[in-house]
């Protein structure tokens, strides 16, 4: 069936919208997982890691800003009814991010008997931001249903990506890094790989249990031979991650950078595998079985005006992410405070 641009529209803003979401999650993901590993790091490592984040952690959340934006302006039916569900993880993860911003700053300007504090509270805003978000991805799945099963299943969600954001954490300071913080980074991934796996298994596992229509989605012909690529190919990255965490510290030490790369972009790939067959499943709803995104969606009006700003919000996010990236490539540098 043919649909109008008036019908696509919400179809559009959808996809930014998800587009926001998952960026946020790869990017802002691997500087939560490296202030979630600041604690297991040695003192004089820290600042490096902190070095390694430094460009890019706060412009990271915009992406988030981004995703939200949209929901509030072009799904408003469905930013009530999912914030307002949802008050209490996404006021402590507004928390956790503040906590971990006062942190950043303050432990520059700190006295060295202060610097360990606000160490512990950017781990602890780190880890709070990161517990709340899987809480809420967890608790979403499940339609935004209150009940034992969703409580739990959202506590291993919670505890999962905070393990995902983890090995995202460590792959990137295997780039970013060098000598013994970057072989404890090798360990630390290979700690949180299969924390991680356990996740992603989880999510496989229960989303088609969520509805009927999901698992019709997953299971009936010819849907389950298109979608058998997905989870063989994310099985598949996961084993190119384990083989290239087990080879690296033999690399390294002996000074060859080849394939340091390979754990971070693999995992990004695991996120992106991930967040397709959740969108696959869920869509057109946005809100469990109870909320397309049609019915959740502003006027047509207003959504071609917002899409005019987004037009020129969204190319301007890209390019200076980008641009960020290019310009402090490289391996992170020592700090140093004029």
């Amino acid at each position: 069936m043919n649909m109008s641009f008036d019908e696509w529209l919400p179809v559009i803003f959808m996809g930014i919208m998800g587009l926001g979401m998952l960026a946020y999650v790869v990017l802002d993901g691997y500087d939560l997982g490296v202030g979630m590993l600041l604690r297991s790091a040695e003192d004089e490592q820290k600042d490096t890691m902190i070095a390694s984040i430094g460009p890019f952690w706060d412009a990271n959340e915009t992406w988030l800003v981004l995703g939200v934006g949209i929901l509030l302006t072009c799904f408003p039916l469905a930013h009530g009814l999912i914030l307002g569900a949802m008050y209490l993880p996404v006021a402590l993860m507004l928390v956790g991010l503040i906590l971990r911003g006062v942190a950043f700053d303050f432990r520059v300007k700190a006295r060295i008997e202060h610097k360990g504090a606000w160490n512990n509270t950017f781990f602890a805003g780190s880890l709070i931001a990161s517990l709340s978000q899987g809480w809420m991805l967890g608790f979403y799945i499940l339609g935004l249903e209150h009940s034992p099963r969703a409580y739990i299943f959202s506590a291993v969600i919670a505890v999962c990506l905070s393990a995902g954001y983890c090995l995202l954490g460590a792959s990137w300071l295997i780039m970013k890094t060098d000598g013994p913080l970057q072989l404890r980074a090798v360990h630390w991934a290979r700690r949180a790989l299969w924390v991680t796996a356990v996740g992603v298994a989880a999510i496989s596992l229960i989303t088609p249990w969520a509805s009927p229509r999901i698992f019709d989605k997953w299971f009936a012909l010819p849907y389950v031979v298109m979608l058998i690529p997905i989870p063989l190919a994310t099985a598949a990255l996961f084993g190119v991650i384990e083989r290239s965490l087990r080879r690296l510290p033999v690399r390294l030490e002996l000074g060859n950078e080849y394939g340091a790369g390979v754990p971070f972009f693999s995992t990004i790939g695991i996120f992106v595998l991930a967040f397709y067959g959740l969108a696959y499943s869920l869509f057109p709803y946005i809100v469990g079985d109870r909320m397309t995104i049609w019915q959740a969606a502003s006027s047509p009006e207003s959504l071609k005006f917002i899409l005019v700003g987004a037009l020129i919000v969204l190319p301007a996010i890209i390019g200076y992410t980008v641009f960020s990236y290019r310009v402090f490539s490289g391996k992170a540098r020592d700090l140093t405070y004029l």
